[in-house]
């Protein structure tokens, strides 16, 4: 049996990317998973039919983690079906890098309604319903958070508020036995990053030439770092946020 074994989990934004990578990692090692959507219901479909062609378990919820009607229902229709949560893992995220002087408010707020309140809404209806043994937050945050990267002034700001808000949450939800971790991907290979192009391109050969272990990321080596922290081998670890970067910083 996996180490998830018997565990449900929801993952917001779990349609492509990372949120994929994590969804069918978690599937493996044994839980049943919510694998969540707000447009591409193509996309989900697709990661819960590898999930279950091995033989897992897992359905795809479509919802908009900036709408709090939305993420109730996310929450009513994995229990319904899975009975329990223990896990969940706040993936849902946008991003478009700008430079100052044509950042808009309307994007300004997409990203922190997605980004931030989509993250704080999510956790606040999972805490209803995770068991007396507590349970498990994962985030996913970024390097760009701690980084000085030009053109990013909203979505490094949206990063370093799930930074704070990890410590945060950790603090006060401890006493509950919930555990909150983020984890801080650098360069992951995704369809999102693809699609910028040339605009990847020359972050890229940035970024690699300031990574010791000289590579992007792929989701699995996100997704992994989310088995962890989803399982009882991190029992201890709460308020912590792990760079998967390949030492990106």
């Amino acid at each position: 049996m996996g180490e998830l074994a018997g565990k449900v989990a929801v993952v917001t934004g779990a349609s492509k990317g990372i949120g994929a990578g994590i969804a069918k990692y978690l599937a493996a090692a044994g839980a049943a998973v919510a694998v969540n959507y707000a447009s591409s219901r193509e996309g989900a479909d697709k990661v819960v039919a590898e999930i279950t062609a091995k033989g897992g378990k897992a359905i795809a919820v479509h919802g908009d983690v900036a709408k709090k009607a939305d993420i109730k229902s996310i929450f009513e229709t994995t229990l319904a079906r899975f009975g329990r949560l223990d896990i969940l893992v706040n993936n849902a995220g946008v991003y478009r890098f700008d430079p100052l002087e044509t950042v808009t408010e309307a994007e300004f707020h997409r990203e922190f309604d997605i980004n931030v309140l989509g993250m704080i809404l999510a956790t606040q209806e999972a805490v209803k319903h995770f068991g007396a043994e507590g349970g498990s937050v994962i985030n996913l945050t970024s390097v760009a958070g701690t980084s000085a990267i030009p053109g990013s002034v909203v979505y490094s700001a949206t990063k370093a508020a799930i930074d704070s808000l990890t410590r945060v949450l950790a603090a006060e939800l401890g006493p509950k036995k919930i555990r909150v971790n983020a984890i801080a991907p650098g360069v992951t290979v995704t369809e999102g990053y693809e699609a910028l192009g040339e605009v990847a391109k020359n972050f890229e050969s940035y970024a690699l030439a300031q990574t010791p272990l000289g590579r992007v990321a792929q989701p699995e080596d996100i997704a992994k770092v989310a088995v962890f922290l989803a399982s009882d081998q991190s029992a201890w670890i709460t308020g912590e946020r792990i760079a998967a970067s390949g030492g990106l910083r």
